[in-house]
């Protein structure tokens, strides 16, 4: 099966081609500041960055012949995960969007893309996916109901490869995922459904390397009415110049293990106390699963650093297996679900956001 992946980021699109689970191409183009400065939505992109895509292709010699093109997915309204194939109401979710991101052109370039070479174009487990159980969405005030934003494609790709490597199905077991990245999420997966999750783009859970997770809410309604800061700051400090940044100075985390080891107290504080907000959410989510977790699964790009993990298993060791598997691989997580349903392996999911 011959599959073509689209992965838009801010500044990059990636693309890359599979043969079945092998990877034979793979390209970023990047996107130049002043190119993109022309554009004041990201919907004004969409011919850009289409063109960019085609124009990388047929550098490559590649024809527009594919088995499958799967794209990641965008800011949709809430919907269980699993494997969508695009169709109008996706379409139209993503051109119309709440919130802007580059990841919500990548199922319209897509499909377009797939009419060309008549196959099928897909996204899989988007970041808004949703399967909250529905004690997990109430909070104490009725007009703030939980939102389920988090790392999702990385988070249920490394399950099902855990759970491969021990000889079970995702499905048959109650796993925790740590995704370890300039956010931070932390999901109770329950037999195949992602029972519970901190919201990790809109301050809830741990602080991260750029964002400010939960804070006292009384606190933050004074600093939000005391006349210094104006909304725009208010929602910078608690995603993007949030957590380690806020503290520090730098989202770098091996600078900021350096410097705990060298000895100073600040960065080790911080950098431990982030670790810490992260542990008490592990504890929460092993709750989630009724004190019955098979194991948790540390991920993403600071999991790579053992500095992190050392903290991490000093406070985890008595919950259940800790498995660590760094870094994330979204375009071979993409190329996975696209296989899967190819093969009939997994079932393809019906967009019906509630």
């Amino acid at each position: 099966m011959k599959i073509l992946v689209i992965n838009p980021g801010s500044t990059s699109t990636k693309l890359a081609v599979y043969e079945d689970n092998e990877q034979v191409w793979r390209k970023s183009v990047f996107h130049s500041a002043k190119d993109l400065s022309v554009f004041h939505h990201i919907n004004e992109q969409y011919e850009y960055r289409r063109l960019h895509v085609t124009e990388a292709l047929r550098e490559a010699g590649i024809p527009l012949c594919f088995d499958a093109i799967i794209a990641r997915g965008g800011l949709l309204k809430p919907t269980p995960g699993g494997v969508y194939r695009i169709n109008e109401r996706i379409k139209h979710d993503l051109w119309h969007a709440d919130m802007e991101h580059a990841s919500n052109l990548a199922a319209l370039i897509a499909d377009e893309l797939a009419a060309s070479a008549g196959c099928p174009a897909f996204i899989a487990d988007p970041v808004v996916t949703d399967e909250l159980c529905d004690v997990a969405r109430l909070t104490g005030i009725p007009e703030i109901p939980r939102i389920s934003i988090f790392h999702a494609l990385n988070s249920r790709a490394v399950s099902r490869n855990y759970a491969a490597r021990i000889g079970k199905k995702y499905e048959e077991l109650n796993l925790i995922v740590v995704h370890l990245g300039g956010g931070i999420s932390v999901s109770a997966h329950h037999y195949g459904k992602v029972i519970d999750v901190n919201n990790a783009l809109n301050g809830e859970g741990p602080f991260s390397p750029e964002r400010a997770g939960t804070i006292p809410a009384r606190q933050l309604v004074d600093l939000c009415f005391s006349g210094k800061y104006t909304y725009q700051e208010i929602r910078k400090m608690l995603n993007g110049r949030g957590g380690l940044l806020a503290h520090l100075g730098t989202t770098d985390v091996p600078t900021i293990v350096r410097w705990a080891n060298a000895g100073d107290k600040k960065h080790k504080l911080v950098l431990e106390s982030m670790i810490y907000t992260v542990a008490k959410q592990v504890g929460a989510m092993h709750v989630a699963l009724h004190g019955q977790t098979d194991a948790v699964i540390l991920t993403g790009g600071i999991a790579n650093n053992k500095y992190c993990v050392a903290l991490l298993r000093e406070w985890l060791e008595g919950i259940a297996r800790i498995v660590v598997i760094p870094g994330e691989d979204e375009m071979g997580a993409l190329a996975m679900n696209a296989l899967g349903a190819l093969r009939g392996e997994l079932p393809l999911q019906e967009y019906n956001p509630h």
